[in-house]
């Protein structure tokens, strides 16, 4: 075994961990916090980690058993089997990030009218269209028979057979609509919605900043230090919301991109894509599952609580009082009122 391959299979298993104990941290969460249930945007937040959960504990593995086997890990059923699975919890977690991003925007833009234009039944309609239109590719691409072992990538995923060559038309077609109603279309509502909170965030900012300027000047007995400081917090909360919506853009297009570009690359006949990048590709791919219980939720308040509070249950007693002494410092800080403040 080489050092390159002894790195994406340990990568592989880190990604996975983390994948499966971060994701369902979250389920965790929602189970004993009916405030976290009884927000819209939890739907879309479960069905992202159920789409990770499923995704790191059946697609990861069987890419680590190609990894390790350089074949196919079991037979042709199994393979294209995971393949489907693939192609289904992908895209319906991408249509889940494009939906959380919605939901902000609403959030946002509209707060007054928000409970009108978002609610439970709206929540679900949006789900049941991810899931329909997940469910249309994988199962064109099962009935096509294009899911198999690709030695490109070592995984069971969408893949035509070399010398099926009669194919290449459709199943080149297939990609590039698959794509680009999957990723090309979650990054550019991303990149909408986002952008349109970040507009909203900093207007809001800025009415704040103008207020605290002037509070500061009537003060004129006020300390300096205490000037400074409130300042500084200027600062920091105009930074605030553009970090974030640099993350939240930022690591789909970071785990995503490389990957999609690659198999769209692949499908030119005079181009072939050296086994290593297809693997660290996919690895990438693969690591969005581990950093979205991060990027949405657990980072927040709100669900660090609810955290500590399952984590409570499950400890004994003199356990949790010192975690929850450790923590109290940090669940004392509040979120950024520009983006989260219903959501």
């Amino acid at each position: 075994m080489s050092i390159p391959e002894f790195l994406l299979e340990v990568s592989i298993i880190i990604i996975a961990v983390v994948s499966l104990l971060t994701n369902l941290s979250v389920v965790l969460c929602f189970t004993h916090s009916s405030e976290l249930r009884s927000h819209v945007p939890g739907i879309f937040i479960l069905n992202l980690s159920f789409s990770n959960i499923l995704l790191a504990a059946i697609n990861m593995p069987a890419t680590f058993l190609g990894v390790a086997k350089k074949e196919k890990p079991f037979g042709d059923l199994f393979c294209q089997a995971v393949s489907f699975s693939e192609t289904f919890l992908t895209t319906n977690a991408m249509l889940s990030m494009a939906a959380l991003s919605m939901d902000r925007w609403i959030a946002v833009v509209f707060p007054l009218s928000y409970s009108n234009k978002m609610r439970y039944r709206d929540a679900l309609l949006i789900v049941a269209y991810s899931w329909l239109h997940s469910l249309t590719f994988s199962l064109t691409q099962l009935l096509m028979d294009w899911g198999g072992f690709s030695r490109t990538y070592a995984s069971c995923t969408v893949h035509l057979d070399p010398e099926d060559r009669a194919q290449l038309a459709a199943y080149a077609t297939f990609t590039a609509l698959f794509h680009c109603s999957s990723f090309a279309l979650c990054l550019l509502v991303l990149c909408f919605a986002y952008l349109k909170v970040l507009r909203v965030a900093r207007f809001h900012c800025k009415r704040i900043d103008v207020i605290t300027v002037q509070t500061l000047m009537l003060l004129v007995d006020i300390h300096p230090s205490v000037k400074e400081r409130c300042l500084a917090q200027q600062r920091k909360r105009r930074q605030r919301a553009t970090k974030k919506i640099c993350i939240f853009i930022g690591s789909f297009i970071f785990c995503f991109s490389p990957y999609v570009i690659t198999r769209l690359v692949e499908l030119l006949p005079f181009i072939h894509i050296p086994y290593y990048w297809g693997m660290s590709a996919k690895c990438l791919s693969y690591a969005k599952a581990s950093t979205d219980p991060f990027v949405y939720c657990l980072l927040r308040q709100q669900y660090r609580k609810a955290l500590v509070n399952v984590i409570g249950r499950i400890l004994p007693r003199d356990r949790y009082s010192l975690s929850l002494h450790s923590t109290s410092s940090t669940l004392d800080t509040t979120d950024d009122n520009c983006i989260d403040r219903n959501t």
